[in-house]
């Protein structure tokens, strides 16, 4: 009988939370009502002493609450208590229910052989009562029975007599359910056109009476599977071609996909997705393929239904295993595998070790391969004779169904007309008895007929059965036969990769050596030519550093003595007194243009000495240029003037940037007196500013006779140390050579930057760029 099943909707967690615990509560509560039930029928039982109907009714409720406990023991005891009452006291009806629902627990239970003998008691005591319609259940539910096994000839028996009962009450919609469970053994048997013919009968009355119920969408799936299961020969009498195969049972899937998702029954929808799974796979669609897998696992798991998960499990696998995504097979299977195995599914162990073993020897796992390998051994072991069984029952089973099959479509194919020719016969006598004399010597003829063919049929299945149990005994001899060759074969695969291992471990050490010891070399090069560029750079600034003391010290030894004995000269002319004051006056202006010269030189190499020490650093503030620079004009006026050279000083009034004043006046001094030693009579020095965003540009411009390009590209370089050599002036002034090198090192110390460049036409332009 078919079952129909609602599923409520989940719900969000914080309710389902409090549903859980409200239930829990609840059914808590439930137990101890339905215990205090039983006590409450337990004292008056005991209170009720004689033994009447009344008494059959108070047993016959204490043994349901025993039954709804699941204390099978006690259901029994009571429930054979209601039996020899009931049947004492003529009361079949009572009887015949017990019988009927011990068959239906035992079969619950897969304890077959106890629900088939209650069965069959639970019919011979409906008959009694004339209780039809219980009758037809019954034999509905034996007919289930039966295929489980499977026993097709009992299955076919009690369903034909299932369906005579419920034609005769009228019930259409349990004749269907008959037409259901007869396309099944259809199925099974691979007849899927004659299974076809018997959904399509069922299909017609559920159809008729709710084309959305949950009959319609079980048919429809089944009429699926018949079209996607069939081979060729089954197409042809379906009238179907095989290039249409797959579409047929696509729509047929998708009509019970939509009634199924209307109805939220989630046991068809999951069977049904997994089934869409296997036809979008076949058809090469693989992304509708693998959503329609995922969805049918994600809803069978919420299922009480541990086949179909593990069914859903196994169909994602292959179809991964397929495709060659080994990774992502191998959970899925090892899931099936371990349901299988917890709910003893021997059929379903065996595929999914199978594919386990397959996908590993893929990923040259050869470990995992072969202990999987193992366990589809046993498991093989395991059915194997019950496979064996069922291949004989099966045989059996299709003799005594052709012939069950003949007689039941002779019976349904009686017509109204027939029958009145059978009136027609009746009424001449003389015709009828001549003609049943000929009946019935036609009648013995077929029955010997008959009995030579069933025993030629009986004969060659019994050759059959021979041949199939030699060649189950020599599957299973060359089965383990190709498990020995494997295990050698694994044996020296694992020997192999081991030492391809130790190969692998020395080269990778042998590798790692050469590389760091070339690291090693290459690092410590680096490092040599590191400082030797250090190095390098240490010994030029050392040269030239080296070249700086040596002018130092010539001037030092050569410019210092002139002034001083030009003085002591002069100071023993004066003690002499004998000199004119003409010649005193030009002796003293020559002798304070050499102490001048002396004291700038003097004032020069202190300053650049200074720089050159450890801890001496600039003392950096705001200063107000303008005035700065008129107080250093003013102590250089008088050289200027005597060569009537003009100075113009073009900053703005409150311009300001961050310097050291000392270094700066120094600065600007060194280069106004470096522009009037170069610059001829009459000429002009400029000083101005401009301003550059963060940043304070000096300038002091003559048209004197310049610098060089080997001179302005010298001096523009970041390394440049001065050149050590001093050039005369427009009138032979000396000089020392220091001034523009100390400009620089002040410059740089006050974080500026100072360039030289070309004044056009004549002359030089000196540039200061100071921070604001």
């Amino acid at each position: 009988m078919m079952r129909f099943v609602t599923r409520i909707k989940a719900k969000p967690v914080l309710l389902a939370i409090f549903l859980s615990l409200f239930f829990c509560q609840n059914s808590h509560a439930q137990t101890n009502i339905k215990f205090k039930k039983l006590d409450s029928l337990l004292l008056v039982n005991q209170a009720h002493l004689q033994n009447d109907s009344a008494k059959v009714v108070i047993l016959e409720k204490v043994y349901r609450e025993y039954l709804k406990l699941k204390n099978l023991d006690k259901f029994e005891e009571y429930s054979n208590q209601v039996i020899t009452l009931a049947e004492k006291l003529k009361l079949k009806n009572f009887s015949a229910f017990v019988y009927y629902r011990r068959a239906t627990y035992f079969h619950g239970k897969t304890a077959f052989l106890k629900a088939e003998e209650n069965y069959y008691l639970a019919i011979a005591d409906f008959n009694i009562v004339k209780n039809l319609k219980m009758i037809a259940g019954t034999y509905l539910n034996l007919g289930a029975l039966y295929s489980s096994i499977p026993d097709y000839a009992k299955c076919m028996e009690v369903n034909q007599k299932a369906i005579a009962i419920y034609e005769q009450l009228g019930d259409a919609s349990s004749m269907a359910s008959c037409y259901t469970n007869l396309s099944s053994i259809y199925q099974d048997l691979g007849n899927q056109s004659q299974s076809l013919i018997y959904l399509q009968l069922a299909l017609k009355v559920f159809a008729g009476e709710d084309p959305k119920s949950r009959g319609v969408a079980v048919v429809e799936e089944l009429i699926g599977s018949a079209y996607f299961d069939a081979d060729l020969l089954e197409l042809r009498k379906m009238n179907v071609a095989p290039g249409d195969r797959l579409n047929q049972a696509m729509q047929h899937f998708q009509k019970a996909l939509k009634i199924a998702e209307f109805l939220n029954d989630e046991s068809i929808t999951s069977s049904v997705r997994k089934c869409l799974g296997d036809v979008y796979s076949e058809m090469g669609q693989r992304d509708l393929a693998l959503a329609a897998y995922q969805k049918a696992i994600q809803i069978s798991k919420d299922l009480d239904d541990k086949l179909s998960y593990v069914g859903c499990l196994y169909a994602l696998g292959t179809f991964y295993q397929k495709h060659g995504d080994h990774e992502n097979a191998i959970p899925l299977f090892k899931d099936s595998y371990r349901i299988a195995d917890e709910a003893n599914l021997q059929e379903a162990k065996k595929n999914a070790s199978y594919g386990l073993s397959e996908s590993y020897q893929a990923l040259k796992d050869y470990d995992n391969s072969l202990n999987f390998y193992k366990q589809y051994v046993l498991a093989k072991d395991q059915i194997f004779n019950q496979e064996k069984e069922k291949e004989i029952t099966r045989r059996q089973m299709q003799l005594d169904f052709g012939l069950k099959e003949k007689d039941y479509l002779y019976k349904q194919k009686i017509t109204d007309v027939e029958l009145q020719k059978q009136v027609l016969l009746a009424k001449q006598q003389q015709q009828q008895l001549y003609l049943k004399k000929q009946e019935l010597a036609l009648s013995d003829k077929e029955k010997s007929l008959q009995r030579l063919t069933f025993l030629k049929k009986q004969l060659g299945l019994e050759i059959q059965q021979q041949m199939q149990s030699s060649k189950f005994e020599r599957a299973k001899l060359f089965a383990k036969y190709e498990t020995s060759l494997r295990d050698k074969q694994i044996s020296k695969q694992e020997q192999q990769i081991r030492i391809d291992l130790r190969i692998r471990i020395y080269l990778i050490i042998g590798i790692a050596t050469v590389f760091f010891i070339a690291s090693v070399i290459y690092f410590n090069q680096r490092k040599t030519t590191r400082l030797n560029r250090v190095i390098n750079l240490q010994k030029g600034e050392l040269e030239q550093l080296n070249k700086v003391k040596d002018k130092i010290f010539s001037v030092v030894s050569h410019d210092m003595r002139t002034p001083v004995n030009a003085l002591i000269s002069f100071i023993q002319l004066l003690e002499g007194g004998n000199i004119d004051q003409e010649k005193l006056t030009r002796y003293a202006a020559t002798l304070k243009n050499n102490l001048t010269y002396t004291s700038s030189m003097m004032e020069n190499l202190l300053n650049w000495a200074a720089s050159q020490m450890q801890g001496f650093n600039p003392q950096l503030e705001t200063l107000n240029l303008h005035p700065l620079v008129n107080e250093v004009i003013n102590s250089v006026y008088h050289h200027a003037e005597a060569k009537g050279i003009s100075i113009e000083n073009n900053i703005a009034e409150n311009t300001v940037c961050k310097a050291d004043a000392n270094m700066l006046s120094l600065v600007i001094r060194n280069l106004i007196s470096n522009a009037t030693k170069f610059t001829p009579r009459d000429g002009l020095i400029l000083l101005s500013d401009k301003i550059m965003k963060n940043e304070l540009l000096v300038t002091i411009t003559d048209n004197g006779m310049g610098l060089s390009d080997n001179q302005l590209a010298h001096f523009n370089k970041l390394d440049y140390h001065g050149t050590g050599i001093s050039t005369p002036g427009t009138e032979r002034e000396k000089g020392t050579g220091l001034g523009l090198m100390l400009c620089r090192t002040f410059i740089s110390l006050m974080d500026g930057k100072i360039s030289a460049d070309k004044n056009t036409p004549t002359g030089t332009i000196f540039t200061i760029t100071l921070p604001k």
